[in-house]
């Protein structure tokens, strides 16, 4: 289901596929959610409509890698929170929009659209929301539905107990994290759309399709 400031029909596989002739441009949709909440179909989603990726966790990734450190999802979060306490709590969301702005000035009318993952931090959105056209997505689904997912997607970084992914997901939530830390569930709290997704691929197909059109419609006014 979707949450927004209004409601929202269900979309036909035929709007995916590219029928509607149009396609949206110099948007900014940032992604802000738990891991396996489907973030990521979500962005591949995006990109096939032309959006192009920026991820604020492939910025993290990366420094781990630069520090010689094991990519695991507790060496992601140490890590991405010592950068934020540095930097302070925005500084991703600052690297990012920095990153934005330097691209669509090289290419001035290019009217590039983008689609921004992994927003953790209340800051972060601070930054971004000054990009002219930026909309906050949120996608949520329920604990047992998130572990059964972790589980069975088979990832290196996942291969763990319930308990260490319970653990971890209230660690991204929020829970017992500092103000620079992860806090995942403020940053839903301040989703422009909130995308619940618990269904099938196609349902979830779907739902960002109706999101797409109710952002192109407020992008155009």
């Amino acid at each position: 289901t979707i949450s927004s400031k209004t409601s929202i029909n269900m979309g036909s596989n035929d709007d995916w596929n590219g029928n509607d002739g149009e396609q949206m441009m110099g948007l900014k949709i940032g992604l802000t959610g738990r891991m396996a909440s489907g973030k990521g179909e979500v962005l591949k989603m995006l990109e096939l409509k032309g959006f192009k990726k920026i991820s604020l966790s492939d910025m993290v990734r990366a420094e781990v890698r630069r520090r010689g450190r094991e990519v695991t999802r507790a060496e992601m979060q140490d890590i991405g929170n010592g950068l934020r306490k540095d930097g302070g709590a925005g500084i991703l969301g600052k690297l990012v929009k920095e990153t934005i702005e330097g691209e669509e000035g090289m290419n001035p009318g290019s009217d590039i659209s983008w689609v921004i993952d992994g927003i953790r931090n209340p800051e972060e959105i601070g930054f971004l929301r000054k990009l002219p056209g930026f909309h906050l997505l949120g996608v949520e689904a329920e604990e047992e539905i998130l572990i059964d997912r972790i589980k069975n997607r088979g990832r290196d970084t996942d291969r763990v107990s319930d308990s260490e992914i319970r653990s971890v997901l209230k660690r991204e939530w929020g829970i017992g994290e500092p103000p620079e830390g992860q806090q995942v569930g403020a940053c839903i709290a301040q989703a422009d759309y909130l995308l619940r997704n618990e269904g099938s691929l196609t349902d979830l197909e779907n739902h960002v399709i109706e999101i797409l059109k109710k952002v192109e419609a407020s992008h155009g006014k």
